[in-house]
């Protein structure tokens, strides 16, 4: 019961840290346009600063999965946490572009630190039957963060453009200082010093990619990418689709990302265990990525607030189930050695969709502002069936494979 109330404890505060890692991608994008006019800086700034974060954790992440088998967990959320404090006060008390790139820069790599070693910490602490569970939560924080970003920073921005930047910076100060003192290293002594001792020579990121392909993971962190880049190029765009089509103000803006996030993740945290229990990951994963294609495509047949809204809330429920149920299958084809490791490329695959998305709708949007999203339910479609394409090649393999690893475990 103790060891039970410590996992809460912790796994709160792991929440609270991935909810502000995730929340810092999303809070520049509405209020970037206004604010770049005062560096009389135009679009092609604009999308250089929302990809500069997901460049640099992708750069970073494999590299802070490995310094989290090799260091502890607890050391990497805390430098994480750091640097996302340091980025946040840059770009607020920014005078000049060089600030605005360095803070963008700081919080990828801050964000590259936080999220492996965030997710192995889980992994850590719960068997295979509870992982669903905390991953699900840590996934549920992760979202909220991820998707609410633009809606807070949009209320915020009311107090002042650079307000939601300081807000962000004070509120990430608070969360380093809870986990320096809440937060106990899960990593024992003699696995950090076994990392540290490894012979094994750690490849580039190019290599590290190109070797992923022939992982028993793979399938799962190519779907990470398309989730990820699915979630991102919709809401890259969305305020520019919704005010350019249909006149949305602000306000309507807000509150439609913020109530879809919301009813998201609360399905997400409440249910996530028991649909893994009931429906299994992959059947989760297939069901999930056709119901998010479907809802872009009804994204462009009508400009009525409410049908939008639900529109919303659905597309937002499903990638918030998805993203938990690739993570937990991650996680399970991972050995425990390398469970720092295979998250820290979970964040990259994660990181490119960061880049990729955002980048491709803005130029798709420019050509035609219907072309964002049916691209995007085009990319889930075909993730969709790569993802049973692989699962009925190679579920007696996979299985046969999960199972001998289960049982030498």
């Amino acid at each position: 019961m103790s060891s039970d109330n410590k996992m809460n404890k912790s796994l709160i505060v792991l929440m609270i840290n991935m909810f502000i890692a995730m929340l810092g991608i999303g809070l520049v994008i509405p209020i970037l346009p206004k604010l770049l006019e005062d560096f009389h800086a135009g679009g092609t700034a604009a999308g250089y600063l929302i990809a500069a974060s997901g460049l640099t954790q992708f750069l970073f992440s494999p590299i802070a999965g490995e310094w989290a088998d090799k260091y502890g967990r607890k050391r990497m959320i805390v430098l994480g946490l750091l640097l996302f404090t340091l980025s946040q006060f840059i770009f607020a008390s920014a005078s000049v572009m060089w600030m605005l790139y360095l803070s963008r820069f700081l919080g990828g790599i801050g964000a590259a630190m936080m999220v492996p070693a965030m997710m192995a910490y889980v992994a850590d602490s719960t068997t295979e039957d509870t992982r669903g569970k905390g991953l699900g939560l840590l996934g549920a924080a992760m979202s909220l963060g991820f998707v609410i970003g633009p809606g807070i920073g949009g209320f915020l921005a009311d107090l002042g453009l650079r307000a939601p930047f300081y807000i962000a910076a004070l509120i990430a100060a608070i969360a380093t200082v809870l986990s320096v003192v809440m937060l106990k290293e899960t990593l024992s002594l003699e696995r950090r010093q076994a990392a540290k001792n490894s012979n094994v020579k750690r490849e580039g990121i190019v290599k590290q990619l190109i070797s992923s392909v022939k992982a028993p993971y793979f399938i799962y962190l190519i779907l990470v990418f398309t989730l990820t880049f699915g979630l991102v190029n919709f809401e890259a765009i969305f305020s520019l689709y919704v005010d350019n089509k249909y006149a949305y103000t602000t306000k309507e803006i807000s509150i439609m990302i913020t109530v879809g996030s919301l009813v998201g993740v609360i399905i997400q945290g409440a249910f996530i265990n028991k649909l893994l229990h009931r429906f299994g990951e992959n059947k989760l994963i297939n069901v999930s990525f056709l119901i998010s294609a479907i809802t872009m495509v009804l994204m462009l047949l009508s400009g009525n607030f409410w049908y939008n809204m639900l529109m919303i809330l659905v597309f937002f429920t499903f990638t918030s189930i998805m993203r938990p149920a690739i993570n937990t299958m991650l996680s399970k084809m991972a050995g425990p050695e390398e469970q720092g490791f295979v998250m820290g490329m979970n964040n990259a695959y994660m990181s490119l969709g960061n880049i990729f998305g955002p980048a491709l709708a803005g130029i798709l949007f420019d050509v035609h502002m219907n072309l964002p999203y049916s691209f995007g339910a085009i990319i889930l479609v075909l993730s969709l069936l790569l993802s049973v394409s692989w699962g009925r090649r190679g579920t007696g393999s996979g299985k046969q494979k999960l199972g001998t690893a289960n049982s030498k475990g």
